[in-house]
């Protein structure tokens, strides 16, 4: 990687800086309102993101999880430049993000990928797999000529381990695996610097899940390629990233190794869903722990932790002010009064 286009010396790859994307909704109108509000509703916001901040170093996984709607996917897309930010900043190899679609966008789109949930619904399914490689080095002008563009994309397919047998078939022609890794050659045929994974596997079956996770570790040790992995598997988070960070509600609860935050998690957020899944690394004799209630409209978030409504353990502190994300020793962090001796005493 050049020094031009390359993290600062010494800097994160990507940083994301009290992100937030905010979207104007309407909430029902009350019985006391008019009847125009009553009708059309009252003006409201849905916070999807309220202040995230992470920092990913080159060549390393880190991974996003949580229930859906907590902002995880439009995370992604802020990140990317495909969602436009109500505040806070994202630098990517030392440069701003932003959603405006001119040339130092593109410059920066093209060192920083997208691998879709869907790979059917990602593909065109008008062309067949090594077309659709090669088409964004024709996009972007890369290669003296098409024939050079097609013996590149022909070598990326089978270095993600699709046979030249496979390359000419048509994407409703290739099984689920096989269109995932041709979303990932075309992904990397750019040689980016960032892979953000929304759900890569989530549309898989089991056996093909276990191919696809091997495939982007082994693509991660041969090409260097930092990834962004959003999931709600955390097997998946566990087996592939170097760092987790749990969200809820549109904010990140608990941040840290994937060992030390799945043995031992810290929030009782990150307990709950660590309880859920069957697991290796179980303390002996330990219960699941069952949330009531299902998460609160990020339209109308609760005050304090918005945590609190579903917390078994939520002290008086909790339902009035809104906890920080703070050091909780081992190189964790997490945003919890519970772990914050002051405000434990305090309540």
């Amino acid at each position: 990687m050049s020094a031009t286009t390359g993290p600062r010396p010494g800097g994160p790859l990507l940083e994301v800086r009290d992100l937030a994307c905010h979207f104007p909704v309407r909430l029902p109108g009350r019985a006391d309102d008019g009847l125009a509000v009553r009708l059309l509703g009252r003006p409201g916001v849905l916070r999807a993101v309220d202040g995230v901040s992470f920092a990913l170093p080159a060549g390393r996984t880190l991974g996003i999880v949580g229930e859906s709607g907590c902002g995880k996917s439009t995370t992604a897309r802020t990140v990317l430049g495909l969602q436009a930010a109500s505040a806070g900043e994202v630098r990517f190899e030392g440069q701003a993000v932003t959603a405006r679609r001119n040339g130092a966008w593109r410059a920066l789109r093209q060192r920083m990928q997208m691998v879709y949930q869907d790979p059917l619904g990602a593909l065109d399914r008008r062309l067949p797999a090594l077309s659709q490689v090669a088409e964004p080095l024709t996009v972007f002008g890369i290669g003296a000529s098409r024939a050079e563009r097609r013996a590149r994309a022909a070598e990326l397919l089978e270095a993600v381990g699709l046979s030249p047998r496979l390359q000419g078939r048509y994407p409703h022609e290739l099984s689920g695996g096989q269109r995932q890794r041709v979303v990932l050659a075309r992904a990397l045929v750019l040689e980016p610097s960032l892979l953000v994974c929304d759900e890569p596997t989530s549309a898989l079956d089991v056996s093909i899940q276990a191919q696809v996770i091997n495939l982007l570790t082994d693509l991660q040790a041969r090409f260097g390629v930092a990834f962004l992995l959003i999931s709600h598997d955390l097997k998946v988070v566990r087996q592939v990233s170097h760092e987790v960070a749990v969200m809820y509600l549109g904010r990140i609860v608990e941040q840290g190794a994937p060992d030390d935050l799945f043995q031992a998690p810290a929030h009782p957020y990150t307990k709950a869903l660590v309880s859920a899944i069957p697991s290796p690394w179980r303390k002996e004799g330990a219960q699941r722990i069952v949330l009531e209630g299902d998460p609160p409209n990020p339209a109308k978030v609760p005050s304090g932790c918005a945590f609190h409504p579903r917390c078994p353990w939520a002290k008086p502190v909790c339902r009035t002010e809104a906890p920080v994300l703070t050091d909780v020793g081992g190189g964790r962090r997490a945003a919890c009064h519970l772990l914050a001796p002051a405000a434990s005493a305090a309540a």
